[in-house]
Parts: C-alpha cells; sequence; structure tokens
C-alpha cells in the first residue's frame, strides 16, 4: 500500500465523520425551525434526537483522533470543527428544552431566527461537504454562514429592544425574562455557527 492511500483513508474518515456530524445538526436545526412553527412535541422530540446522535458522532471522531497519530488536517481543526458544530445543535436543544420548561410560546422573532439559523446550519454542512473536492467552494458557505451570522444577531437585538420597551407588571416582566433567555439560546447558536465557519476558512487556508 502507498503511503499516499493510506493518507487518503485517513482523510475520508475524518471528512465523514464531520459531515454526518454537521448533517445531524442541520436537520436537528431544520426540527427547531418547525418547532417554532408549529410548537409540537413531535418537532422536540426530532431536535433531541438529533442532538444525541451529533454527540454520539462526536464522541466517535474524538475516540479517532486519539487513536490516530498523524491526521490529514490539523488536528486543532478538526477538534475544533466538531466542537463548534456540536455547540449549534446544543443551544438549538436547550432552546426548545427552556421553551417548554418556561412554557415560553414561539414569536416572530424566534421563528425568523430559527429560519436564519437553519441555513447557517445549512451552509456550514455545505462547507463541511466541499473542504475535500472544492475547498474554494468550502470557504463561500463559510463566508454565507458568516453573513448570516450577522442578520441573526441583527434580530436579536431588535428582539431585546421590543422586549425591553416598557414592561407593564409584574407578570410582563416575568415574561421578559423567559423571552431573553430563550432570545440568548439563539443567539449563542448563531455565534458557534459563525465559529464554525471561520474555522472551515482557516483549513481552506492551509490546505490550499
Amino acid at each position: 500500500m502507498r503511503i499516499r492511500d493510506l493518507f487518503k483513508k485517513r482523510e475520508d474518515k475524518f471528512l465523514k465523520l464531520l459531515i454526518k456530524q454537521a448533517k445531524a445538526a442541520l436537520q436537528g436545526i431544520e426540527a427547531l425551525e418547525e418547532f417554532m412553527q408549529n410548537n409540537s412535541e413531535e418537532s422536540a422530540k426530532v431536535v433531541n434526537d438529533k442532538e444525541k446522535e451529533a454527540d454520539e458522532i462526536r464522541r466517535i471522531l474524538i475516540d479517532e483522533l486519539l487513536k490516530t497519530f498523524v491526521t490529514p488536517l490539523d488536528r486543532e481543526d478538526i477538534f475544533s470543527l466538531s466542537r463548534a458544530i456540536d455547540d449549534v445543535i446544543d443551544y438549538g436543544f436547550s432552546t426548545v428544552d427552556e421553551m417548554q420548561i418556561l412554557d415560553v410560546k414561539p414569536n416572530d422573532y424566534l421563528r425568523e431566527m430559527a429560519s436564519l439559523l437553519k441555513m447557517a446550519a445549512n451552509e456550514i454542512y455545505l462547507g463541511v461537504m466541499r473542504l475535500e473536492k472544492n475547498p474554494g467552494v468550502a470557504s463561500t458557505h463559510a463566508y454565507r454562514a458568516k453573513s448570516i451570522e450577522n442578520k441573526v444577531e441583527r434580530v436579536y437585538r431588535e428582539a431585546i429592544s421590543d422586549l425591553f420597551h416598557g414592561p407593564k407588571d409584574v407578570e410582563h416582566i416575568v415574561e421578559m425574562l423567559k423571552l431573553r433567555e430563550v432570545y440568548r439560546h439563539l443567539s449563542n447558536a448563531a455565534d458557534r455557527g459563525d465559529e464554525a465557519a471561520n474555522i472551515i476558512a482557516d483549513i481552506v487556508v492551509k490546505i490550499t
């Protein structure tokens, strides 16, 4: 077996796991968007299931990293990209979890942020998919994911501004505090998506 062939197999292993993880995260965020539309237990369950699936893929990836001395991509980049992707779906899950615990109903701001977050998760997934054969395209997807994060942050600021505009009574203040926490989860998810995009862009620079 040629060294080149061995190197290729290692590359396939790690990229395959990253792609699987990014896909599970995307599917979870898609279910999050559906939850914001229908507020259903079924959608919440899909978010929960995909979060667990993504976690398991990350565990396998870390185990493979520990067993592999030489990796085709920088091992820190592999680890960090996996962690950022994991954080995106983790925050998606915690959003749904807190909404159910605190009895927070979806509103227009939540629906818009979830929709944008789905778009960002899709760009990250496509970026990871294109890393091996089309790194220039992967860089484009990373750039798009970053631009979407800016849009999420804009909606987040609008939502917070509206939230703190003239609390009327104690009940309103309680609802305001609940929503602020939920908004923050989605903002954090977008931030982690931005980090994943940055890591993809860094990998592209290193391999081209």
